[in-house]
């Protein structure tokens, strides 16, 4: 195991991991992890201050000119991914409440980057097979693109090499990546079931894998879908799996232990589709991201469409807590967050200013909210707006 020394002097043990790849096969595969191989000192920051500075303690927005009725103004700190020099390949970043860490997948380095919040600085597991592959016309290299936080361990998505790999939680070592036909986007765990959905567009199909044994997944069963599912949340109350069909429109509700489609919903996204959904617990809300807005479902009376909010072009994901949706909006280079109320009406809290192309926000349990950027390779930190 090798040491490095991130932000203010805090030692991190850092585990490099390197996860099985070879081609495409039918049906998934268990592969075992090779050796851990060793990665070059990294060092990260937050750099607005001297020296690094924990999550929540002086990253306050400024709110000065904000009067009663406006949106307060939130500001931001950010910290450079290590290791990544120019662009770095991102999508998903995953929350792990239990040791408050921020999860970003990194596809360029190879890498996941866990953030600590308490402390911000970032641990880097290194080692994740990368693949370059065209998208968009444009040749760029694919990896670790998605996480999902499990018992104990996270499953990291790689889109290099079509795996899912689970990265225990404690000692930051790998298990044995299991193989799927196509490469993954979006990773849940389900915990009622014990099981990880993957939804792997390509194939137009819903991916599950058994996850009783949670360090060693194995393959269970593929649910077709009418379509390519984009995006993923879960209502463990009542059983269902959400996701949306981002070339056809609709979201689908699926039963987790049937796994049918027990209904069809509209949310009114026009020709771009949805694309990212969340599950809105306190109030039985089910959240669509729309590209340039996001559309309030009412779960409990058949999809009904409830609020709508209007949040700049350059959506992809949205994060919902606690009432609270947090949504960045790329072209528009703005974070929004909004508190739903109980008619499913949407009232802009807070908004700050991103880098553009940056989105895909989430949040963690004191209101912190996080944003990836590609382009500058950086994780910036948005803090909560006092209370009024």
């Amino acid at each position: 195991m090798n040491r490095t020394v991130i932000g203010s002097g805090v030692a991190i043990a850092v585990v490099a991991i390197a996860a099985a790849c070879g081609a495409p096969q039918a049906g998934p595969v268990t592969n075992e992890p090779p050796a851990a191989s060793a990665i070059a000192p990294a060092t990260s920051s937050v750099t607005a201050s001297s020296s690094t500075t924990p999550v929540g303690s002086a990253m306050s927005p400024d709110n000065s000119d904000a009067g009663a009725a406006s949106p307060a103004r939130l500001t931001s700190q950010s910290v450079p991914l290590p290791g990544v020099e120019g662009a770095a390949s991102l999508d998903f970043i995953t929350y792990e409440r239990a040791n408050a860490r921020i999860w970003v997948p990194v596809g360029t380095t190879g890498s996941v980057d866990v953030f600590d919040t308490a402390h911000g600085s970032f641990t880097r597991v290194d080692g994740f097979a990368t693949a370059e592959k065209e998208m968009h016309g444009k040749k760029r290299t694919m990896g670790p693109s998605a996480a999902a936080i499990g018992e104990g361990v996270v499953y990291v998505g790689n889109r290099g090499s079509s795996e899912i790999c689970p990265v225990d939680t404690k000692t930051l070592k790998p298990g044995p990546c299991i193989k799927l036909s196509s490469p993954p986007d979006c990773v849940a765990y389900v915990a009622s079931a014990r099981e990880v959905w993957v939804t792997t567009p390509k194939d137009q199909t819903l991916t599950i894998l058994d996850a009783s044994k949670p360090a060693s997944l194995k393959a269970k069963t593929v649910v077709k879908t009418d379509g390519a599912p984009e995006g993923y949340a879960l209502d463990e109350g009542h059983g269902l799996f959400f996701t949306n069909l981002e070339d056809k429109g609709g979201t689908l509700a699926i039963d987790v232990k049937t796994r049918k489609v027990k209904a069809t919903w509209n949310a009114g996204c026009g020709a771009d589709g949805p694309r990212g959904v969340a599950f809105d617990a306190a109030h039985d809300f089910v959240v669509v991201a729309c590209t340039d807005h996001l559309q309030v479902l009412d779960a409990g009376h058949d999809g009904a469409p409830l609020g709508k909010l209007d949040t700049g072009a350059g959506v992809d994901n949205l994060d919902v807590v606690d009432g609270t949706a947090y949504v960045a909006a790329g072209k528009a280079a703005r974070l929004t967050t909004a508190k739903i109320d109980d008619k499913g009406q949407l009232a802009i809290v807070a908004t700050g200013e991103t880098p553009e192309g940056a989105r895909n926000a989430v949040a963690d349990d004191r209101g912190n909210v996080y944003v990836a950027d590609s382009q500058t390779a950086r994780l910036f930190v948005f803090a909560p707006p006092p209370a009024r």
